[in-house]
């Protein structure tokens, strides 16, 4: 009881400096350079994409040995979601404007390997007696998690050619690179939220904080794609909204650190705990994907009408 008592105080102050911070920074924001701008979201990118190689690196680890690395191909995201992290790291502090060819590289087969562990999760799921059931997408192979390594490899891609293009109305995909960016981490946003309301649902939200992931997220998305869609200016709300969403990834850690003290043994019994209880790792997905947001709309609001 004073274990999951200390864990309860640890999350208030948690929520209350959150708040604090979200109060100071949710104003308008110092405009990057227009020569840098392009090149500081570059970096932002790319140490968005590092914090999601790291929670994939974490959880996979963890899930993985669970399954006592039965198939050979588990040891793959570990090796490349690593490589991604550095990959992320280095580039967060590179600051030239050109693309890096081994990041690069890493990005593409990060992203590869995103799609090749979608298809293996949904293969552990179809060939268990039962196949398509909610036991299964409960029970089996998440079939989301490799979407994470997805996106990490697409977050530090895109990032890539970001740095190619010049300080001068950079464009991605035929349209402002801010705009482009901005519809690109909204879909992200959207696309963590699957296996969330997945997950939560199967604890049937015991705890009514469960649905904030569910319900947060889809508003930043959709306030992304008002900011990619209108015309450049100020979205401060915009803004307080992703840095709520990116506090909500990191408080995530500490409601799940809260369930796995509830558990049976609590931190006591953590070699047993920590693979049952909520995967620690997951929430700080949330955080990542709104880091790169806010550099997106930094770079959308020093646009040109």
């Amino acid at each position: 009881m004073t274990q999951t008592r200390s864990i309860d105080i640890a999350i208030g102050c948690g929520l209350a400096a959150a708040t604090f911070a979200l109060l100071r920074l949710g104003g308008r924001e110092t405009p990057a350079s227009p020569a840098r701008a392009h090149i500081d979201t570059a970096r932002t990118f790319n140490r968005s994409s590092a914090l999601l190689a790291l929670s994939v690196l974490t959880d996979s680890a963890m899930e993985h040995y669970r399954g006592s690395f039965d198939n050979p191909a588990m040891y793959t995201p570990l090796a490349v979601s690593t490589l991604s992290l550095l990959a992320g790291l280095h580039g967060g502090t590179d600051r030239e404007p050109a693309r890096h060819p081994v990041r690069d590289s890493i990005y593409l087969s990060a992203a590869l390997a995103g799609v090749a562990g979608t298809g293996f999760h949904l293969y552990n799921i179809t060939k268990r007696p039962g196949g398509w059931s909610w036991h299964n997408l409960f029970y089996a192979a998440p079939i989301g998690a490799p979407m994470a390594l997805l996106l990490s490899g697409a977050l530090g891609a895109v990032s890539e050619r970001l740095r190619d293009e010049p300080a001068h109305e950079p464009r991605l995909f035929g349209m402002p690179a801010g705009q482009a960016l901005a519809l690109l981490t909204s879909a992200g946003l959207v696309g963590t939220i699957g296996e969330v309301a997945l997950m939560h649902f199967r604890g049937s939200f015991q705890n009514p904080v469960m649905y904030a992931p569910i319900v947060i997220p889809p508003v930043a998305s959709a306030l992304l794609i008002n900011a990619a869609l209108a015309e450049p200016r100020d979205h401060w709300f915009t803004r307080l909204w992703l840095r709520v969403t990116t506090a909500l990834g990191f408080i995530g850690v500490g409601f799940h650190a809260r369930g796995v003290a509830r558990a049976r043994g609590g931190w006591r019994n953590w070699s047993q705990n920590l693979f049952n209880g909520p995967p620690l790792p997951a929430p700080p997905s949330f955080s990542a994907l709104a880091l790169a947001a806010l550099g997106a709309l930094r770079l959308r609001e020093t646009e040109k009408k």
